[in-house]
């Protein structure tokens, strides 16, 4: 099955706790503090291979949380670190935050190996917090909690040559006789409903990766038919071989047929323009044909575009027409990839402000930052050396001098994200 696009949801594992501990011996009347750090959360890491042309592995499992780091245990043990999660996907990928919409990773090259989200670090022990004056510290960090994403997956397939054309030229019939793909082969429209990729191998050494476009047709750069679910994979096509019926028999003109599926690839991107193009006159073992190859090749070998008689079915005409192509591919800088306009994703920037102040419509006084929800994160708030260092932190930072300036009284509501509290002075 074909999938190139689906949407998952990720997340990266939590760091383990820190522990609060302190030796015990026989004989040891005030053991010091020995409390390990707890372990590091599993990465989320994406991995492109070149074996796979299909997201389908993600159809029926949507949603990937690395598991959580192994808390910290006493005698200075730390936690054991999680396992990472590696998400396998085909050359070519491209994943977007769905909320932004906007690139978070796009993966062109084999092998190419990248973290998506980083696993939450461990917290500390109590080990960490002895201090000349506190030599008995009842206080450790929490783990770090990791990022979760909703996000989309789309494959735009990575191919030298692009077989373009309306349905039922003969594309599908073309790419079969010149590589060992299977492609679906009926006489009717939209046979294809897939991109279907082979390897070609020539007489003059230079093999290339080939793939069978379907769903163009007039319109297709609006949506209509397969439109743009099937437009995104030309677009990192070095060379299209524009496949057109030459023996007109369906009623329809071949001249018009080729200017319609430019005139869609230029209202889709006009770069696509740009590429170089090769026109294959198929089913010249028709009489009908020879005329209409004449006028194609009149008007175009003008514009610089070369023009070649084919039969797929009898082989007529196909070595001219590959090694043509694979010159073409073979004065390409290696590994090219087309540069794509798209606006990247990054994390949202701290504000200047340490923190803000707001009271809602419920009198509900609400503070946020970017240090505030570290510190909640990193504080064992059950403890009660915990909480003495959360109030200490209210007052070093100037919150409880904000919240009086925003009038708050006794027995008013703070909320700091998830934690809610009564105020009291």
């Amino acid at each position: 099955m074909f999938i190139d696009r689906t949407e998952i949801k990720v997340r990266g594992g939590d760091g383990g706790d820190g522990c609060v501990s302190f030796y015990r011996a026989k004989y040891v009347v005030a053991g010091g503090p020995d409390g390990g750090d707890g372990g590091r959360g599993g990465d989320v890491i994406v991995v492109a291979e070149t074996g796979l042309n299909t997201l389908v592995d993600f159809r029926y499992k949507r949603k990937f949380i690395a598991n959580k780091g192994e808390n910290g245990s006493k005698r200075n043990c730390s936690g054991k670190d999680a396992e990472d999660i590696i998400l396998k996907v085909p050359v070519g990928t491209i994943i977007r935050e769905k909320m932004t919409n906007k690139v978070m990773m796009d993966l062109t090259k084999e092998g190419e190996r990248k973290v998506l989200i980083k696993g939450g670090r461990g917290g500390r022990g109590n080990q960490h917090f002895a201090t000349s004056t506190r030599q008995a510290p009842e206080y450790s960090e929490k783990g770090r909690v990791s990022k979760e994403y909703e996000i989309i997956l789309e494959l735009k397939l990575i191919a030298d040559v692009g077989l373009i054309g309306f349905p039922n030229v003969g594309k599908s019939t073309l790419l079969s006789m010149v590589t060992n793909a299977k492609p679906k082969i009926a006489n009717y429209h939209f046979t294809t409903l897939a991109p279907n990729l082979g390897v070609v191998s020539t007489k003059i050494g230079t093999d290339f990766v080939i793939a069978d476009i379907p769903g163009l047709i007039e319109g297709a750069s609006e949506g209509v038919g397969l439109g743009h679910g099937f437009l995104r994979h030309i677009e990192r096509t070095k060379v299209f071989i524009h496949v057109v019926d030459a023996s007109g028999l369906e009623g329809d003109d071949p001249l018009e047929n080729i200017e319609k599926i430019n005139n869609e690839l230029r209202k889709y991107d006009s770069n696509l323009m740009k590429r170089p193009q090769i026109i294959a006159c198929n089913k010249m073992d028709i009489p009908e044909a020879e005329e209409n190859y004449l006028k194609i090749k009149e008007k175009y070998e003008k514009e610089g575009v070369e023009v070649y008689p084919i039969s797929a079915v009898t082989n007529q005409g196909l070595d001219k027409l590959l090694i043509s192509a694979a010159k073409i591919i073979k004065n390409y800088p290696e590994d090219i990839i087309f540069e794509e306009d798209y606006e990247e994703y990054y994390e949202i920037e701290s504000i200047k402000n340490p923190f803000t102040v707001e009271v809602d419509e419920e009198e509900v006084y609400i503070v946020e930052g970017r240090g505030i929800e570290r510190m909640l994160i990193n504080t064992n708030l059950e403890t009660e050396r915990g909480y003495a260092f959360f109030q200490k932190y209210l007052k070093e930072k100037g919150i409880i001098d904000a919240l009086k300036e925003k009038g708050i009284v006794e027995g008013d509501t703070v909320r700091m994200y998830a934690l809610e509290f009564e105020y009291f002075a």
